[in-house]
């Protein structure tokens, strides 16, 4: 569903006052769960900045092998990397119904010629992920397995009630394709982690209870 630009209220939910911005250059669209909305590949030109919903980053070979490359909630956005005109660098799909404010290239570049802060905002939000993306490169050809789930789940973990737990439901499987790994490996990690007392799961909540050894 395609309508008019977000209203205040679907706004007021941004924190960060560019992302804001950004939205308000938009168009309302709405996608139901599971669809993929932004194929590796495509010549398409729009970014979509989420209002509400939750969506997945992946790249994906010919053998329908995926890698989860990041995954992002309402206040962020996705697509950016089309702006410069090249084909998409990903696929994006939906993890939940999301709804979204579609950005075309035009608003983006009028927006960045009427407002140097619009472009320095823009600007450090892409080194922002630049450096993320060096960083996964990094565990992606330095770490072995063991070592990309062990940092995967540090960095995703958040104080509760003074344990680290991950604020995410995830399944085996969608550790596995973030990580690069078979599922496989994954399940017999988490079972040296949990019999060494070092992760504890129930309901797919993962709470991490001491932290797990560099090397195993």
């Amino acid at each position: 569903m395609t309508g008019d630009a977000p209203s205040a209220a679907q706004l007021q939910g941004i924190q960060d006052a560019f992302v804001r911005q950004l939205a308000s250059l938009g168009r309302l669209r709405t996608y139901p769960k599971n669809t993929v909305f932004i194929t590796e590949g495509d010549s398409s030109d729009s970014v979509f900045v989420i209002l509400s919903g939750k969506v997945k980053v992946f790249i994906s070979d010919t053998e329908g092998h995926e890698m989860i490359l990041d995954t992002q909630t309402a206040g962020e956005y996705v697509g950016e990397m089309a702006l410069d005109g090249n084909p998409r660098s990903a696929s994006v799909m939906t993890m939940e119904a999301s709804t979204f404010s579609v950005v075309a290239r035009d608003p983006i570049r009028e927006a960045i010629r009427n407002n140097p802060d619009f472009a320095l905002d823009m600007i450090s939000k892409i080194i922002d992920r630049a450096r993320l993306a060096t960083s996964s490169v990094k565990d992606l050809a330095l770490l072995d397995v063991y070592g990309r789930v062990a940092r995967l789940l540090l960095n995703m973990a958040v104080d509760k009630g003074g344990k680290l737990a991950i604020p995410d439901k995830l399944t085996q499987q969608e550790i596995a394709e973030r990580v690069g790994a078979s599922r496989d490996m994954v399940s017999r990690i988490f079972r040296d982690l949990t019999a060494g007392g070092y992760i504890s799961v129930e309901n797919r909540m993962i709470t991490i209870n001491k932290k797990p050894p560099a090397r195993w």
